[in-house]
Parts: structure tokens; C-alpha cells; sequence
């Protein structure tokens, strides 16, 4: 298994969106997969399931040898772009970025959920003593995260100010938001003195933010946004892999499944396991608090994503309107629930 290095310029080898939605996937023979994940505990279950090799017991189990690679980006759109241009086969990004690449792929590619990592509430962060709500951001404020207008923090950050201000203000605070990795946006809020003075991250970059500097305060929590627990960050592919890679596709999903067991039941071991796959330094008893988290549910059935579809679709953000989040996950067990 080889993993490939964040490389910032893979935009720049890209299609323009459009060529792309023409453009045919490339394919390969069952028995390969290739993982775009992200930057936080969110990809814990990816974490675990690369470490002890899930997948590929799983695809032993079957008869199928499976070649896995994972691919680190940063950000919905690029995460996106990768999928449809073929650079990989699941893709690991918020419910934003999900819902936008269903919208634009129905009855072309068909992109469709195929699990969440879990449920986590995510915090917008900031270091701003003026900053309490989010009706105290400034022009001079600047509010990192992953994509702007496309990321689940995006996403939840307008459903936030249509809460607050009315639909027609949805995209109040948008001008104030900058795309920027979430390592890099938590190193910017401890040390202060930049332009960002707020950062919409996740675990555990906003627990770290919170430690690390005394003036940082949680000014919304993504749990209150939607209403209770919710799968903010999901997998999700093309419906050709899905169908062509039946066996890969299976042994992929049931090591999720034991990924998530094997969380729940060692918080020590997965932590360590956090730790040795390179995500990054982080205080290993910060780390385990966080897995601990009574809040945290590491479980692939999705939960509670509706409310953002159906808001995205309200203010226009996607043409096609679900009737369930059935629509927008495909039809696995894990998934019969999904809301």
C-alpha cells in the first residue's frame, strides 16, 4: 500500500468542471481502489482500516487480492474534481461536497453516498475577544475553512446565517471566508496576529485551537446548526465503480464496519493508530478525549443530512430536489436508515 503526499498544485492538472462531466472515467479491473481522504479524527475509520489492512482482509475473505492507495487532499472541490476525473474511486469529504457532485452527476456518473465515517460536531473557532455570535464578525474578520462555499463547514455556516437572518442572507458571511487547510488554519488561530481570526475546522484541529490559545472560544457548534448529531463527513463514489467492483466495493464497506467496531472498543489502540499514520502532532490524551467524546459516534449509517439537502436545495446551491437521503446514498445495508 503506498500513500501519496498532498500535492497543492493537482488542481492544475484538472479539467475545467464541465470537460469533466463529458469526460468517460478511467477504468481498471476489480480489485483496485484508490481513497481520497481528508485532514482530522473524522478519517479515523480510513486511518484504522489502511493500518491493520481491512480492506485487504476483507478481499482475501472474497477470493480477491486488493491493490489500496490513499490519496491525501485538502477541500471538497478538489476531492470532487479527483473523482471525476478518475484520479480515484471514493472519495472522503464533507455532506456539502456530496450533495453538490450528486446534483451535477444525476443520471450522468450518479454519485452517491456510500457511507458516513461518523457522527462529530464541528466548531467554528475563534480568536477574536469581540467575536461572540456569528452576528459579530467584521469585515476585518477572515474565517478559514476547507472550501469556500462548497465544504460542509461552508454549507452549515449559511444554514447558520438563514437561521439567524433570513434565507435571502444565507450567503451573508461568505465574503468573509478563505479556503485554507485546517492544519494550517489552527496554526493561525493559536499564534494570532494574522488575518484569519476564526477557523470552522473539526476534531482535532478545533480541540487543539481551543488548548493552544487562551482567547480561542467556540462561537457555533455545527450539532446546534442541525439540529442534534450528524454525519458531517461521508464517502462517496460513482455508480459505474460500485457496480463494476462488486467484490472490492463490498470489502471496502465491511471494513469500515469493523474499522468502526474496533474504534468503539479500543480507544487506545485507534488513537495509536491515529498517531502512527502520520495525521499529524496532537497531544495523545487530547486525542483519546476527543474519540471518548460521548458526542463522537463512530458508525457508518448516516445521520441527520437531510436538513442541509434540503436548505441547499431551497437557496438553489443544487437543482434536483431529494425526497430522502435515500436519494443521495446508495441502497446498502449500512445505509437503509440514512436521514
Amino acid at each position: 500500500m503506498k500513500k501519496r503526499p498532498f500535492v497543492q498544485g493537482l488542481l492544475a492538472s484538472l479539467l475545467s468542471a464541465s470537460a469533466l462531466l463529458a469526460a468517460p472515467l478511467a477504468a481498471h479491473a476489480e480489485g483496485q481502489i484508490r481513497i481520497a481522504q481528508q485532514f482530522g479524527v473524522v478519517y479515523l475509520l480510513l486511518n484504522v482500516a489502511e493500518d491493520q489492512k481491512l480492506i485487504e482482509k476483507h478481499g482475501k475473505a472474497a477470493g480477491l487480492d486488493v491493490k489500496v492507495e490513499f490519496v491525501r487532499l485538502s477541500g471538497g472541490s478538489a476531492v470532487n474534481d479527483a473523482l471525476l476525473s478518475g484520479q480515484i474511486d471514493i472519495a472522503g469529504a464533507g455532506v456539502g461536497p456530496l450533495l453538490t457532485i450528486w446534483d451535477r452527476t444525476k443520471d450522468k456518473q450518479n454519485v452517491r453516498g456510500v457511507a458516513s465515517l461518523g457522527n462529530f460536531p464541528y466548531y467554528l473557532v475563534s480568536n477574536n475577544p469581540a467575536v461572540k455570535t456569528i452576528a459579530d464578525f467584521s469585515d476585518k474578520d477572515r474565517i478559514a475553512l476547507p472550501a469556500v462555499g462548497v465544504s460542509v463547514q461552508s454549507r452549515v455556516l449559511q444554514l447558520a446565517s438563514a437561521q439567524r437572518w433570513g434565507n435571502d442572507q444565507y450567503n451573508k458571511l461568505d465574503k468573509l471566508q478563505v479556503a485554507v487547510p485546517h492544519p494550517d488554519a489552527t496554526a493561525a488561530i493559536i499564534k494570532g496576529g494574522t488575518e484569519i481570526t476564526a477557523h470552522f475546522g473539526n476534531p482535532p484541529f478545533q480541540n487543539q485551537a481551543l488548548v493552544g490559545n487562551p482567547n480561542a472560544r467556540i462561537v457555533l457548534n455545527s450539532y446546534d446548526v442541525l439540529g442534534g448529531p450528524s454525519s458531517a463527513t461521508v464517502l462517496y463514489a460513482t455508480e459505474k465503480f460500485r457496480n463494476d467492483n462488486p467484490k472490492t466495493y463490498r470489502a471496502f464497506t465491511a471494513a469500515l464496519q469493523e474499522a468502526a467496531q474496533y474504534i468503539t472498543a479500543n480507544p487506545e489502540g485507534a488513537a495509536d493508530i491515529y498517531l502512527r499514520t502520520g495525521q499529524g502532532a496532537i497531544d495523545r490524551q487530547l486525542l483519546l478525549s476527543i474519540i471518548r467524546n460521548p458526542e463522537v459516534q463512530f458508525k457508518l449509517a448516516p445521520q441527520n443530512t437531510f436538513k442541509l439537502a434540503t436548505f441547499m436545495h431551497g437557496i438553489g446551491a443544487i437543482k434536483n430536489k431529494p425526497a430522502s437521503a435515500k436519494d443521495y446514498f446508495f441502497d446498502d445495508p449500512h445505509s437503509a436508515a440514512a436521514n
